[in-house]
């Protein structure tokens, strides 16, 4: 076998490098490092093969946006009862100990608990 030179070490001007990605992320995007369990990321890859393809990662995002979203609506409405419940001439102003009192001895069933 018969060897080959080494080629002659050539200067390469780093000047204008720049560290980081070569490609550049997106606007609005971050990438970073994460730890999930295996079974989580095979269920996500899974989705996405019975899906047609794509990537998995994007489905990561769009169920924690969904999570996201969907607790930011639970906090609405779970505030818009809070207001409700303190407002006047709401169902615990209704309940005052006096009402309740008259209303027990009468029968009448407690509109909160239902009884």
């Amino acid at each position: 076998m018969k060897k080959v030179a080494a080629e002659p070490r050539r200067e390469i001007d780093f000047g204008q490098a720049t560290r980081g990605p070569v490609i550049p992320a997106r606007p609005g995007k971050v990438k970073l490092s994460i730890r999930l369990d295996t079974a989580v990321v095979d269920w996500f890859r899974d989705q996405a093969d019975l899906a047609g393809g794509g990537n998995y990662q994007t489905l990561i995002n769009d169920a924690l946006v969904a999570w996201i979203q969907q607790r930011s609506m639970l906090d609405a409405v779970r505030q818009v009862v809070r207001e409700e419940i303190v407002a006047p001439g709401s169902l615990r102003d209704q309940d005052s100990p006096t009402r309740l009192a008259s209303s027990k001895s009468s029968g009448a069933t407690d509109p909160i608990a239902g009884r």
